[in-house]
């Protein structure tokens, strides 16, 4: 049996880790093997493509997409189809919609072109949910760490363009979206819904 691929997105410190681990502890709960990941960094060839994103400095907004799409390559060959092959679901904070928002969107790449670099990166695979956690980048921004990645750090107009990105698109997409501001209690049962309605048998 194939297990199922749940991708949460959202701009930074929307809490996605958090509720990424409370599906999880979920799904366990019922008897299903599941792997909790991330993008970009999540194998040991992306963690040396992450310092590179994440670092300071200036990067060309084409250089980092092809990053990011190498990242997923290795990431989608090695952990998700691989755990999703043998019936484990896999619940991973951020996928190729980061990159269509981030890249696409914000840095102004265009969406044709995040997508045909991504068409080999992703062999195919489409998540069965996406969910969106969505917050007004000033809020989020009162939750961010003072360690900061390259991202973070962009500016308020980009987070802001992040956010009116995400809900633009997520009609069109196919991708659910859930208010954020509530307690991690309140965002969690919303979600918890989605995954319910949307991978139920």
């Amino acid at each position: 049996m194939t297990g199922k691929f749940i991708v949460l997105e959202g701009g930074d410190a929307v809490g996605k880790s958090t509720q990424g681990k409370e599906i999880a502890a979920r799904l366990r709960d019922r008897g299903y093997e599941v792997v909790e990941t991330f993008e970009p960094g999540a194998t040991n060839f992306g963690a040396r493509l992450r310092e590179l994103l994440m670092g300071d400095g200036p990067m060309s907004p084409l250089a980092e997409a092809l990053l990011m799409a190498a990242d997923r390559a290795d990431h989608v060959a090695t952990v998700i189809k691989p755990a999703l092959a043998r019936g484990a679901w896999v619940v991973s904070d951020r996928f190729l919609p980061s990159s269509l928002v981030y890249q696409g969107v914000g840095r102004a790449l265009g969406l044709e072109t995040v997508s045909e670099i991504n068409k080999s990166a992703v062999d195919g695979l489409v998540p069965d949910l996406v969910v969106v956690l969505d917050l007004d980048s000033q809020d989020a921004r009162g939750r961010r760490d003072l360690d900061s990645d390259r991202f973070e750090t962009a500016g308020d107009e980009f987070a802001a363009q992040v956010v009116a990105a995400y809900r633009d698109l997520a009609p069109s997409m196919g991708w659910k979206i859930v208010d954020a501001s509530g307690s991690p209690e309140e965002v969690s049962s919303s979600l918890w819904g989605l995954v319910v309605e949307s991978l139920s048998p």
